[in-house]
C-alpha cells in the first residue's frame, strides 16, 4: 500500500466504535476500536501535535473539528503518516534526504492506530521513535518558549562595537538581548555604559553557538544574528525532526561525513568515530554541493585546472594588480589558437581591458607549496567535480564561519586522512618520498569508502541542541515546503495537507 492509498483510506476513517475503514484497494475491513473517551484523548494529543514540529492545522484540526470524532480520526491518520515517513519527502538538490519508506511498515503503524484500545498511546510511539527524540522534543520546547517571550533588538548599523569601549545606549541594548537567551548573564547582568568583560563572555558563548567567530566584537555579522528572530531557530529543529523521521540507516561499515553547517568531517565505523576534523566549505554564493559517492583515488602533487567562474571572479582582479606575483605563485596562462592551447606571459597582457563576461583565457597553477589545493587532492567522482584536499591557507581553520571555498572541501588534517585512506597501502616514508619529488602522480585507493555530503544545522550533543546557522537557506526551504505540500488527491479539503 503507497501513501497516497493510506491516506486516501484512512480519511474514511470514522471514530464511532464499530465503524468500518478501508487499508486500500483489496484490503479487508477493519474496525476501530477506541471508545469515545479515548478517543477525546486522541484528540487532546493531536492538539499538542506543535511538539512533534507539527501543526495541528495541516490535519484540518481547530477547536470545532477537535470535537468532531471523525475529523480527529482522519487528522490522527495523516499526521500518524508524517511521524512515520516524515512531512517533506524530497527536495530539489537534496539528495542527502534519503527516505526508508517501506509500505509495511506504515501498514503496521496503521493497524496499530485501528485496533489500539488508547490511540494517542501509538502517537506517542510514532513520536518518540525518531533518534535523540526527547532531546530535540526538550529543545524545541525551550525554543517556543524563548519564541514567545521574545528578546529585545540591538540596534543594526554604525561602527562595530569594540570590547572596553563606552556606549551607553548600544551596550545597555546589548545586554538586554542576551539576558534573555544566557542563563550565565542573566544571574548576574551587571549595569553601566562600558562593554566590560563579563557582558564580552556572554558575546563570545553567543558567537560560539551560532557558529561565528567568537572575538567579542560586534560587527554587522554579529548585529544580525543578535536580531535574528527566535522563530528561525523554531523551524531549524523543527525541519532537523523532520529529517530524522524514516531516515535510511546508514549501516556500521566504514564511511565519510562531512556535514557542511556544522563544517566538520567524520569517518564513522561501527557506531564510533574513528576520526574528526574541521573542513572549510563553500560561501553562499558558491554552495558546496550534496554528494552522495565514494573516495577512489588521492593525486599527490595536484596541480589546479582553475574553473572559469573562479578564474574571471577571483583571479583577474589578482592579476590586474600584480601579473608577476601570481606567476611566481605558479599561475601559467593559456589562450586557444588555431585549436591549440598556447602558453602567454600574463606580464604581456593589458588585464585592466579584460571583460570578465568574455574573459579568452585558461588558467592553471602548477603543483607545489603555493597551489590552492595544497599538496593532496582526494577524488570522489561527482557531475560537479568537487573535491577534498590539503590547501596553504591553513588560517580558515582557526574561524568559526568556514563557509569560504568556492565549493570544494577543504581538510585540516590532510596528512590524517591520506594514512586513513591507504589503509596500510603505503608506508609514512614512501608518502614523504612521493609528496618530495613534487611529481604529480596518482594512487587508486584499494578501499574507496562512500562518502556523503549533508545539510544538517541541528544535532544532538548528549542532552543539548547544536544549532548552526542555515548558511545556504536550505533550512527556510524544508520549512516552506512543510507548510505548503501538495494535497493528496482524494483526501477531503478539510483534511488535506
Amino acid at each position: 500500500m503507497d501513501r497516497r492509498q493510506f491516506l486516501t483510506g484512512f480519511a474514511a476513517l470514522a471514530a464511532a466504535p464499530g465503524a468500518a475503514y478501508a487499508q486500500g484497494p483489496g484490503a479487508a475491513g477493519r474496525t476501530m476500536v477506541a471508545q469515545p473517551e479515548a478517543m477525546r484523548r486522541l484528540a487532546e494529543r493531536l492538539a499538542r501535535l506543535e511538539e512533534d514540529g507539527l501543526d495541528p492545522q495541516w490535519y484540518g484540526l481547530n477547536p470545532q473539528t477537535l470535537r468532531e470524532p471523525a475529523a480527529v480520526a482522519r487528522a490522527a491518520g495523516l499526521a500518524l503518516a508524517d511521524l512515520v515517513q516524515g512531512r517533506v519527502a524530497s527536495l530539489p538538490g537534496r539528495i542527502d534526504i534519503q527516505r526508508d519508506s517501506n509500505p509495511a511498515a506504515l501498514n503496521a503503524w496503521l493497524q496499530q492506530i485501528a485496533d489500539a484500545a488508547e490511540p494517542a498511546l501509538v502517537i506517542d510511539r510514532a513520536s518518540d521513535s525518531i533518534p535523540d527524540a526527547a532531546v530535540f522534543k526538550a529543545g524545541l520546547a525551550a525554543a517556543r518558549a524563548r519564541a514567545a517571550a521574545g528578546w529585545p533588538s540591538f540596534p543594526v548599523g554604525g561602527r562595530t562595537l569594540e570590547p572596553g569601549v563606552t556606549d551607553e545606549a548600544r551596550v545597555t541594548a546589548l545586554r538586554e538581548r542576551l539576558v534573555a537567551t544566557d542563563a550565565i548573564l542573566a544571574a548576574s547582568p551587571g549595569s553601566g555604559p562600558v562593554y566590560d568583560e563579563s557582558l564580552q563572555a556572554a558575546v563570545k558563548r553567543f558567537q560560539a553557538a551560532v557558529g561565528t567567530e567568537p572575538d567579542g566584537r560586534i560587527g554587522i555579522s554579529t548585529m544580525a544574528l543578535l536580531n535574528r528572530p527566535p522563530e528561525a531557530t523554531v523551524n531549524q529543529i523543527r525541519v532537523a525532526m523532520d529529517m530524522r523521521r524514516a531516515a535510511v540507516q546508514r549501516g556500521r561499515d566504514r564511511r565519510i561525513e562531512v556535514n557542511i553547517p556544522d563544517y566538520r568531517l567524520r569517518v564513522l565505523e561501527d557506531g564510533r568515530t574513528v576520526m574528526d576534523m574541521a573542513v572549510v566549505v563553500g560561501r553562499p554564493a558558491r554552495q558546496t554541493p550534496m554528494i552522495t559517492t565514494r573516495v577512489t583515488s588521492v593525486q599527490f602533487n595536484p596541480p589546479w585546472g582553475v574553473p572559469q567562474r573562479n578564474a574571471k571572479e577571483d583571479l583577474l582582479p589578482r592579476f590586474r594588480r600584480d601579473p608577476a606575483a601570481m606567476s611566481q605563485r605558479g599561475f601559467r596562462v593559456f589562450q586557444r589558437v588555431e585549436g591549440e592551447l598556447m602558453e602567454i606571459d600574463p606580464t604581456t597582457i593589458d588585464w585592466r581591458s579584460i571583460n570578465p563576461d568574455r574573459f579568452p583565457y585558461y588558467i592553471r597553477q602548477d603543483a607545489g607549496d603555493a597551489n590552492s589545493l595544497g599538496r593532496l587532492k582526494f577524488i570522489m567522482p561527482n557531475s560537479d567535480d568537487i573535491y577534498m584536499h590539503d590547501t596553504p591557507d591553513r588560517h580558515y581553520f582557526r574561524r568559526a564561519d568556514r563557509a569560504q571555498s568556492s565549493g570544494c572541501v577543504r581538510l585540516e588534517k590532510p596528512m590524517d586522512f591520506l594514512t586513513l585512506m591507504l589503509d596500510g597501502m603505503w608506508d609514512r616514508e614512501r608518502v614523504d618520498r612521493v609528496l618530495a619529488s613534487r611529481a604529480t602522480s596518482v594512487v587508486t585507493l584499494r578501499r574507496q569508502l562512500p562518502v556523503r555530503l549533508f545539510y544538517s544545522t541541528v544535532t544532538a550533543e548528549g542532552s543539548e541542541l547544536r544549532v548552526r546557522q542555515d548558511i545556504y537557506g536550505l533550512d527556510q526551504a524544508y520549512a516552506r515546503a512543510m507548510e505548503t505540500r501538495t494535497r493528496v488527491p482524494g483526501v477531503p479539503m478539510a483534511a488535506a495537507l
